[in-house]
């Protein structure tokens, strides 16, 4: 197929790359244009402009976006308008919030260009395994791109899920689901290093891959990063969050459905960006006001 990418970082590089080792063209464009000029080296062809980039393509185009939420889609979106034709097709690839995904496709059905939601987990890892893509927007659409979803997805990896909007909304419970998985082998770990035995960190997270419930890919992953730093003392405990875990909780709210569990392991996220706790402080002040408990007195340079 003739497709059109926009956002050449890590993870739409690397799907580009997977694209062309398919047989697909791939008219590519970033605003740094370092990253096109390697992409072309790869076998793309490069666009140093959006008008570049939709002038390379063959009607009907089709354009997937792989950028992030927010100001980034949406002036993207502004600026390919004009540029587009009726019958063609936008693709958001990123993780956005369903809600913004409904109302861009609305806006661009406008002026007759369809638009299809497309949330993709597979991080840096994709290019070797492949893409698990969950796709919402209308159904035809989703027929005429299925070539590309195929061969960047392993084999049953990509489900059309739905109208507008439904492939973000299942990536995102997805993503809502991965913070309580990892929060959970997070204390898990946490338990364990507290306790009095001297535990190797990467052979249980071996170990509990062999035929344990709790076996995964993440617990894979935890193997690999204790091997290379037995205790993590290379990393600083701060967890950034992308968006996907407060809309769960959000929609969660709006629905009126209890999400303990992710809820809190997205507020532990919060936490773990305090230096230190100003809520802590407090508490510890009011402990020793009521009850005369002690304190530990803050060091000053």
């Amino acid at each position: 197929m003739d497709l059109g990418f926009i956002g050449l970082g890590r993870m739409g590089a690397n799907m580009v790359r997977r694209l062309l080792g398919g047989g697909h063209r791939i008219v590519a464009y970033n605003r740094s244009p370092d990253k096109v000029k390697q992409i072309v080296e790869e076998g793309a062809e490069g666009a140093f402009s959006l008008e570049e980039l939709a002038a390379k393509l063959i009607p009907p185009r089709a354009v997937w976006l792989m950028i992030p939420e927010g100001d980034p889609v949406n002036q993207h979106i502004r600026e390919l308008k004009p540029l587009l034709a009726r019958g063609d097709i936008v693709i958001d690839g990123g993780n956005a919030y369903f809600k913004n995904s409904v109302a861009r496709g609305k806006d661009l059905a406008e002026s007759g260009i369809l638009f299809t939601d497309v949330g993709t987990s597979g991080g840096i890892w994709g290019l070797k395994n492949g893409y698990c893509l969950m796709i919402g927007g209308d159904e035809s659409t989703y027929r005429r791109l299925e070539p590309i979803f195929s061969t960047l997805a392993p084999p049953d990896g990509y489900l059309y899920c739905g109208p507008s909007g439904s492939g973000h909304f299942v990536k995102m419970i997805h993503n809502g689901i991965e913070y309580g998985m990892l929060q959970a082998y997070g204390e898990g770990f946490e338990i364990m290093k507290a306790s009095p035995y001297k535990l190797d960190f990467g052979k249980i997270a071996h170990l509990w891959n062999q035929g344990s419930v709790v076996r995964s890919w993440l617990l894979e992953l935890a193997e690999a990063a204790f091997q290379k730093d037995p205790t993590l003392a290379s990393l600083k405990g701060y967890v950034a969050d992308s968006g996907e875990g407060r809309w769960t909780v959000q929609t969660a709210m709006e629905e009126d459905i209890p999400a303990p569990v992710i809820t809190l392991s997205l507020l532990e996220r919060f936490r773990s960006r305090q230096e230190e706790s100003f809520s802590a402080k407090v508490i510890a002040a009011l402990r020793q006001e009521f009850g005369g408990h002690p304190v530990k007195e803050a060091v000053h340079p």
